[in-house]
């Protein structure tokens, strides 16, 4: 057996099956380096998706051009729709207002999950899709059951909508996640995206003799 994970020459997709049998979707997207994969899996399943790109917590204004930036030349070159949606930081302040000093994981970064797959849905109904996902779970910092949740709940303010909980992860999406992002140098962001996740992982840096982030210049 080998102890390397897939590689890219040997990588084998298994076509997906979105819920219901439908033949689209619509797909939120965070950055490029988690999504690359997942857009990927769904193109060579045949399936129509739309990628949305709605992502207010990001910090700051020229780290969001940057990730959004590199999320459409991926989608340009495979000719996939993508959907450049409003940055409107000012809710998402008032969103998570109170809750600035909640950990990586906390309760702060439910309301960022619920704000954004919330607008996503309404996309979706607005432009007749019944089924969204996201590429947010394919990453290991992330809580894919704090996700998922906040995913179906968006889905349930609507009839006839659901929220795809597929672990993208698995089946070597984790590792082909990185290969794309090294054959397509994407950007490698080192934070989660917001400001307190910025200040949160500089703080860690401090305390561990680590450099600062240098933002914008780091790629796979």
């Amino acid at each position: 057996m080998k102890n390397n994970p897939l590689s890219k020459s040997e990588y084998k997709r298994v076509a997906l099956d979105v819920p219901n049998g439908e033949k689209k979707l619509v797909l939120h997207s965070c950055c490029a380096p988690c999504s690359g994969e997942v857009i990927e899996a769904i193109h060579v399943s045949g399936v129509k998706q739309t990628v949305f790109f709605y992502n207010p917590n990001i910090h700051p204004k020229e780290e969001y051009l940057m990730r959004k930036d590199e999320n459409k030349r991926y989608c340009d070159k495979l000719g996939i729709e993508f959907i450049d949606a409003d940055y409107d930081t000012k809710n998402w302040f008032s969103r998570v207002k109170g809750f600035e000093n909640e950990p990586e994981r906390g309760h702060r970064c439910t309301l960022c999950f619920d704000m954004r797959f919330e607008r996503t849905a309404l996309f979706a109904k607005e432009n007749d899709y019944k089924v969204f996902t996201s590429s947010l779970g394919i990453s290991r910092w992330k809580n894919m059951e704090q996700i998922n949740k906040s995913g179906l709940q968006a889905a349930n303010r609507y009839s006839n909508l659901s929220y795809w909980t597929f672990n993208w992860r698995k089946k070597g999406g984790a590792q082909r996640m990185i290969e794309i992002s090294k054959s397509e140098k994407f950007y490698q962001q080192e934070y989660c995206g917001c400001v307190f996740s910025l200040r949160d992982t500089n703080r860690w840096r401090k305390e561990n003799n680590r450099e600062r982030i240098t933002r914008l210049v780091k790629f796979y």
